[in-house]
């Protein structure tokens, strides 16, 4: 029998909920572009209610145990004494989400002698050492497309809040002001901006989809090109890279995966190419952006506003610059995990959990690295320097 290891956020700060602000979720089965949403044999939890968190344990609980293999559930993940590294070295599976990432480094990897499977409960392992996976035989699997609608929604969000200026106006009612001059002298119309993400997979691309009934310019950039039906389809101008294209956009999303070639990307350099006054949302992985170039770029008017939910670390100190910085809409890393999302995540993850015991293939969309080397979705995705 298996131990599995799973790390997951701390329940609410007033209790786990007993009832929810809605009924239910709405069904689907498909994503865009037909891959089946998670196929696992049966749940044991109820769609719609909160299972990212400890008490929550992503539903799976009951299927685990009925099955004989051990369950330990854990927010705490930092620190030698932490729970997640006094269990780790005897267990077979570790489970984590990208929202509160359980850091497999190369000397974790190494110290798991027994660790067969790492799975993120969501999309991006990028918190998962993946030359030390690949060295040490370690499957990673994700729940691919799981919440990256999730994600865009998060995206058009933020743009729309940063650009219209919306937080500050909101804290002007919560404050029982008024003066409207005030508030509109940030505030501008998103329509015929030029708007552009770095990269353009399933949130990206779905990111360009949710904007196009806005009458903006769109672009994007990507190590892979989009087919030429949908880049005339979403009247898409393509380019080599991201210092090609940010000096064109008004508005730059980075929805890309944080790899050798994407770490530090936004830095004082690509930012200053960029227009003065864009707006720059990052829901993809902190690090992709330089953390005191963007401080210092809002604060000099370089940027307008800079928004997004990753930060790193996770979760990041009460002293972390992002926090006080000007104009900024920063949130917890909370894009990919609303309810509706954690219904889809959770199923993956059990989906995975049954192919893995039965000794069944684990689905092609899912593996990130399988057998000593990047397979999947992740050899499409992801670089290792190994």
């Amino acid at each position: 029998m298996a131990k599995v290891l799973c790390v997951l956020y701390d329940d609410p700060t007033d209790g786990f909920p007993t009832t929810y602000a809605r009924d239910d979720l709405p069904v689907i089965d498909r994503y865009p572009g037909g891959q089946t949403t998670p196929t696992p044999e049966a749940l044991d939890f109820t769609p719609g209610h909160l299972l990212g968190s400890v008490s929550g344990g992503l539903g799976l609980r009951g299927y685990l145990e009925k099955a004989g293999h051990t369950l330990v559930v854990t927010s705490d993940k930092e620190g030698p004494d932490s729970v997640f590294d006094r269990e780790l070295p005897d267990a077979d599976v570790v489970i984590s989400q990208p929202f509160w990432p359980a850091y497999l480094t190369p000397e974790r990897i190494a110290a798991a002698t027994r660790l067969k499977l790492a799975v993120t409960a969501g999309i991006g392992s990028d918190h998962v050492d993946l030359d030390a996976a690949v060295a040490h035989g370690v499957t990673v699997a994700e729940v691919t497309y799981s919440n990256s609608v999730s994600v865009a929604e998060h995206v058009v969000m933020t743009i729309l809040s940063l650009v219209r200026d919306y937080l500050p106006a909101h804290q002007v009612v919560l404050d029982g002001g008024w003066n409207i001059a005030d508030r509109v002298a940030r505030s501008y119309d998103l329509e015929g901006m030029h708007v552009g993400t770095v990269a353009a997979g399933r949130i990206g691309l779905a990111v360009l989809r949710r904007l196009a009934p806005f009458d903006v310019r769109l672009h994007y950039t990507d190590r892979h090109r989009l087919p030429r039906a949908q880049e005339e389809e979403l009247g898409l101008t393509f380019h080599e890279s991201a210092a090609a294209m940010v000096p064109h956009c008004d508005v730059v999303t980075v929805n890309a995966p944080l790899h050798p070639e994407t770490e530090g990307l936004f830095d004082d350099e690509l930012i200053s190419t960029m227009k003065r006054g864009a707006y720059l949302v990052n829901t993809a992985r902190a690090r992709i952006a330089d953390r005191d170039a963007v401080e210092r770029a809002l604060r000099s008017g370089q940027l307008a506003g800079y928004g997004g939910d990753v930060w790193y670390p996770q979760p990041a100190p009460a002293d972390h610059p992002w926090r006080t910085m000007p104009h900024h809409g920063m949130t917890p890393h909370i894009s990919g995990s609303s309810l509706s999302a954690q219904a889809r995540y959770a199923a993956g993850t059990r989906e995975i959990l049954e192919s893995f015991f039965a000794g069944r293939p684990i689905r092609d969309e899912y593996l990130i690295v399988d057998g000593g080397r990047l397979a999947g979705t992740g050899a499409h995705s992801y670089s290792v320097t190994g």
